[in-house]
């Protein structure tokens, strides 16, 4: 196991009602807010209107941002730091999911750093030196951005999509009330189910040694998903099983699992360059590149992916056998992301095949051309982008 520190100051407010409670739970933060959300789904729900009653009721003040799209637009980020200094607010509070997280976090680094180029800042990760607060009432479970590191968005008019991770963009609160979940459409329960998935497996699939308790927490908290997930999927009104899958969200992404070892992350990688091309679903994109990656890395670290097979996805233990024994594993997980009505080709998702040279080069490379392999376990270079994106195609 390698050195570590673990930092998770976020205060998780979990169940029933708990997002009536936001104006008590914000009022010892700040005095005036912006609230940041995304699709008109929580203005027609009535959820905005609880909130900023809440808010007010508290002695809070707000003011409002809306219009955060599925893999956030920095020229929105732009304008919530525009708004925000202008209505002297002193801490953002998104209501949504990853991305309507992930843009709040950008406009409290933006307002926290007057005159630096937020696009660069998230590019080339220039140093910046804290945030304003943040907090959140979760929407959608998936993205675990309510009490994790790091903030990705889009730059749509350069088809690019980076990530920015510091400690000090960690929400202070976190509001996780599982009945808010109830009306997500099925696709998007399942897309985000694999993205937990996914948080996972970037830190699992790792060549550290000694990492058995954390191995252990990572390997139940994805058969907690296997198990939960189609339920909620099949019936979304399912507070019980919602429970299960936000509460694994959340661990999956809080670093916990990861901690001691050297991660991975070239799915995400992989993937962030289909979402800023094609608005490919994230979540999507990763259950189609998961078994992909797998395929083309597995002999790495054979008693890894052994251990997957066996622990997690349940094959009979056959150790004359190895390597049909991880096939048959990384098949099962097809098979499940399947059942839970995802696509299982990128090619249905609406990439094109004649960009795949250009993907594969544009992840692996700095812009000045310069080689950036990406991946832990093993070195993602351009020809191997390239092969797994056409194993996934």
């Amino acid at each position: 196991m390698l050195n570590f520190e673990f930092y998770s100051p976020t205060r998780i407010v979990f169940g029933k009602g708990t997002a009536d409670q936001i104006g008590a739970q914000i009022a010892p933060l700040a005095k005036k807010v912006l609230v940041h959300y995304g699709s008109d789904r929580v203005e027609k729900s009535g959820l905005i209107k609880r909130i900023t009653d809440s808010l007010s009721s508290a002695g809070v003040a707000s003011v409002m941002l809306g219009g955060v799209r599925p893999n956030p637009d920095i020229e929105l980020v732009k304008q919530g730091v525009e708004l925000g200094r202008r209505e002297g607010v002193e801490l953002v509070l998104c209501v949504g999911g990853g991305s309507v997280i992930d843009s709040g976090k950008g406009i409290a680094l933006g307002l926290e750093n007057p005159g630096i180029d937020l696009w660069d800042m998230y590019e080339k990760g220039i140093e910046t030196t804290g945030a304003y607060p943040i907090a959140c009432v979760l929407t959608f479970p998936a993205a675990g951005s309510e009490s994790s590191n790091s903030s990705v968005v889009s730059n749509y008019q350069l088809h690019k999509k980076c990530g920015y991770n510091r400690e000090y963009i960690r929400p202070k609160l976190a509001v996780i009330d599982p009945t808010l979940f109830t009306t997500l459409p099925k696709f998007q329960i399942a897309s985000g189910v694999a993205d937990m998935m996914s948080h996972i497996f970037e830190r699992y699939f790792s060549n550290t040694e000694h990492t058995e308790l954390i191995d252990s927490l990572a390997e139940a908290t994805i058969r907690t998903l296997l198990e939960f997930g189609p339920k909620v999927v099949e019936n979304p009104e399912d507070y019980d099983a919602w429970c299960q899958v936000a509460l694994s969200g959340n661990i999956a992404h809080n670093n916990m699992l990861g901690v001691g070892r050297e991660q991975d992350w070239a799915c995400h990688k992989l993937d962030h360059e289909l979402t800023a091309r094609f608005g490919v679903t994230h979540g999507a994109g990763l259950a189609i590149l998961t078994p992909a990656w797998m395929r083309h890395v597995w002999r790495v670290n054979p008693k890894r992916f052994y251990n997957f097979a066996v622990r997690i996805m349940g094959e009979e233990d056959q150790p004359e056998a190895v390597a049909a024994t991880i096939e048959s594993g990384i098949s099962t997980l097809e098979t499940f992301f399947s059942r839970m009505g995802l696509p299982s080709r990128l090619i249905k998702l609406g990439v094109d095949p004649a960009q795949l040279a250009d993907m594969a080069r544009e992840v692996t490379h700095l812009p000045d051309g310069t080689d950036r392999p990406v991946g832990g376990l093993k070195k993602i270079y351009e020809a191997d982008a390239k092969a797994i994106y056409e194993r996934a195609i």
